[in-house]
């Protein structure tokens, strides 16, 4: 089912305090997980075909006697999925016949998927670059993600996206995932439980170490994150900004009142959940460090080829989305954006350059 939906304006959501991040149960979560990050994949030895060169994989959308037009809509899904929709922006280079690549962007924690589309903008962004953009819905009066590797918001994902390949005319080699604070955990999840559908992952403010993550391959990922971010701290605590937020039941308390934010808890840092990756990709250990802008350093391990692993760190950057200029609205709430680069250029040149192939489809 199909309706249209109407975006509310920048001017009427700018200043609310939304786009943050996750429920603080991720905080044991993530150190809980620590240890299961280190499990290491085997990597192919098969040769990688060059991405330019990998053929497209059409989804059972580009079958259909009538395709999508270009433009927005909102997916309601009744069926199996506690009637939850999601949002998709549909670029005008989809013409029903030829697969198109997909990134599906997740929210943060209270966000909700109509706010996060203004602060990724990855829609406006698909429709130069010829990929369709989904933005989920997640659970809840407080919108939010379990990012629990078999929770039932992982279900939803699969149904989401097996409506989207159905519907739409998808290169299913070419799907990938991204999202912001809860929605980097989320992303973070995907790439463990889904690595055979998710050709590589973007998480921007907070990349989590996911407890029992196996993937079936080795995940390419990008990663983003700000060293002064007031919600997801680089040092691996939840920050003291992170306390503020609504309670998910929608009481009108705050994290910080129902005890589940503590700000003095450490968890791995960062740079060590980015080295996890890392290592279960089967990457050197230490990892050189390239200074892109006065405020951006490139953090980068060598890898095999299909499974580079990158950290964009940004000096003195808030919990936001490097370049957006929805974040540069709401600083005073997330902290200082930068726009010495932009995540969205940087994570679909990544993309591009790791489609789904068959040499790294399992090891």
């Amino acid at each position: 089912m199909l309706r249209h939906t109407t975006i509310p304006p920048i001017h009427r959501i700018a200043g609310l305090s939304l786009v943050v991040i996750a429920i603080a149960t991720s905080c044991s979560s993530t150190r809980a997980s620590s240890s299961s990050a280190t499990s290491v994949r085997s990597s192919s030895s098969a040769a990688l075909v060059a991405p330019e060169a990998v053929p497209a994989n059409p989804s059972a959308g580009c079958s259909a006697a009538v395709p999508v037009p270009a433009g927005e809509s909102q997916v309601d899904l009744p069926e199996g999925s506690d009637a939850r929709f999601y949002l998709r922006h549909v670029p005008p280079a989809h013409n029903g016949t030829t697969p198109i690549a997909l990134i599906m962007d997740f929210h943060g924690y209270s966000e909700g998927a109509a706010i996060h589309e203004h602060m990724s903008a990855l829609g406006p962004f698909g429709d130069e670059h010829d990929f369709v953009t989904i933005t989920p819905q997640g659970q809840g009066v407080i919108p939010r993600w379990d990012f629990t590797i078999d929770s039932t918001d992982l279900a939803f994902i699969r149904h989401v996206l097996d409506n989207a390949e159905a519907t739409l005319c998808i290169d299913e080699n070419r799907v990938f995932v991204t999202g912001l604070s809860n929605g980097a955990f989320m992303t973070s999840v995907i790439a463990c439980a889904m690595a055979d559908r998710f050709a590589a992952a973007s998480p921007v403010a907070g990349i989590r170490s996911v407890e029992g993550c196996d993937p079936s391959r080795s995940v390419p990922v990008i990663a983003f994150h700000g060293t002064a971010d007031p919600f997801v701290a680089f040092d691996g605590s939840m920050g003291p900004a992170a306390a503020k937020l609504p309670a998910p039941d929608g009481s009108g308390r705050t994290l910080g009142e129902i005890g589940a934010v503590d700000p003095t808890a450490k968890g791995p840092t960062i740079p060590e959940i980015t080295a996890s990756w890392a290592q279960r990709n089967q990457c050197d250990e230490s990892p050189s460090e390239t200074v892109v802008a006065s405020d951006v350093t490139l953090v980068q391990f060598t890898c095999p080829p299909g499974a580079e692993v990158e950290l964009y760190r940004i000096t003195d950057g808030g919990h936001t989305w490097p370049g957006s200029e929805f974040s540069k609205k709401i600083e005073s709430i997330v902290g200082h954006t930068t726009d010495s680069i932009s995540a969205n250029e940087l994570m679909w040149t990544f993309f591009l350059a790791h489609p789904l192939q068959p040499a790294t489809s399992a090891n």
